[in-house]
């Protein structure tokens, strides 16, 4: 066989290898299905499933959690009408709510759809007038709302593209390699206000990076008089956006509930039991002040301007009796 038709025959077949997906996995492309699926459990959910019971369940509500970016996604065409964030916040932070503990920490009601059942209630109430002739609504048939003594608030307030971008590439002779890779990074914040005094308890903050990878390989050549090469194969990998978010709320959740019990807001059933996740999280959360890089920017700061001192009126009338005189106001 001649060597050009070697080499034509082994492109070709690692192309049609390429595109052949199996249920083994070992492929280059990655594993699909027709089917509907449960996706795989996220390192902060399992996290928020391994925190201590609480010594009582802490009522709760969610209004909303909105994006507060305003942003809307791009595309190589243009700016879409599509948001870059997905609107259901809210849905996620219930759920990251109710995966905290395995469902101890949080006794979540009902907020966003409040009107929903608002109506529903009162569809009851006519039915039971209508039919049982009730003038006074049973209480056992239909018991009051529960009320949350905890408002839970905040968004997505940050949603930044292109954080780290780059690549490599090489080539010889028409035959080459290329690798790019692009990283984006969403930001969430999520704080807990007292209902009975307004009082904001505690504010905490997460982000979730969101990466994205693409390689392909190239060839270009003449492997004979009039007979061109040109072979091209390649795949992206692009990490879900609501996956990246969900992780964020999770995260955030979890640094909630450790938060409000070094405040004393809540505390675990067994004191002893959530010191382990209480010292990881200090470490976690004040680790990232370098306290000797603090020390040198103090020490590099441009002196402080000299105060400005100024007498007022009575001061500046001199009677005679220094000791009269009012104190000099100092402004800065």
């Amino acid at each position: 066989m001649k060597p050009k038709s070697l080499f034509v025959g082994l492109v070709a077949l690692s192309l049609s290898a390429c595109q052949t997906v199996t249920g083994s996995g070992n492929t280059l492309w990655p594993e699909t299905t027709s089917r509907a699926f449960i996706p795989d459990r996220t390192q902060t959910q399992t996290l928020l499933s391994a925190l201590p019971s609480p010594d009582r369940p802490v009522a709760v509500a969610v209004y909303g959690f909105s994006d507060q970016t305003g942003q809307f996604k791009p595309t190589e065409a243009g700016q879409t009408l599509s948001r870059a964030v997905t609107q259901g916040g809210a849905s996620i932070l219930v759920k990251a709510l109710q995966d905290a503990g395995n469902r101890q920490w949080f006794t979540i009601v009902e907020r966003e759809s409040l009107k929903n059942l608002l109506n529903e209630r009162q569809i009851i109430r006519e039915m039971r007038e209508r039919y049982l002739g009730e003038k006074d609504l049973n209480p056992q048939a239909l018991p009051a709302l529960l009320f949350a003594g905890v408002i839970l608030e905040g968004g997505v307030v940050g949603y930044d593209t292109n954080t780290v971008t780059g690549g490599a590439g090489a080539a010889f002779l028409g035959i080459g390699g290329r690798t790019e890779y692009r990283q984006d990074t969403v930001t969430v914040y999520l704080r807990a206000v007292s209902v009975r005094t307004g009082e904001v308890l505690t504010t905490v903050t997460a982000s979730k990076t969101i990466a994205s990878q693409s390689i392909g390989a190239n060839a270009f050549r003449y492997i004979g008089f009039k007979e061109l090469l040109q072979a091209e194969a390649g795949y992206t990998t692009n990490e879900p956006d609501q996956v990246a978010l969900q992780q964020a709320i999770e995260k955030a959740v979890h640094s909630l509930v450790l938060e409000g019990v070094e405040l004393n807001l809540w505390k675990f059933a067994s004191p002893g039991a959530g010191d382990p996740l209480l010292s990881q999280y200090r470490q976690e959360r004040d680790g990232r002040i370098d306290s000797d890089k603090v020390a040198e920017a103090l020490r590099n700061a441009p002196p402080m301007a000299p105060q400005k001192i100024k007498r007022t009126a009575s001061a500046d009338a001199d009677d005679g009796n220094p000791g009269r005189r009012k104190r000099e106001r100092v402004n800065n």
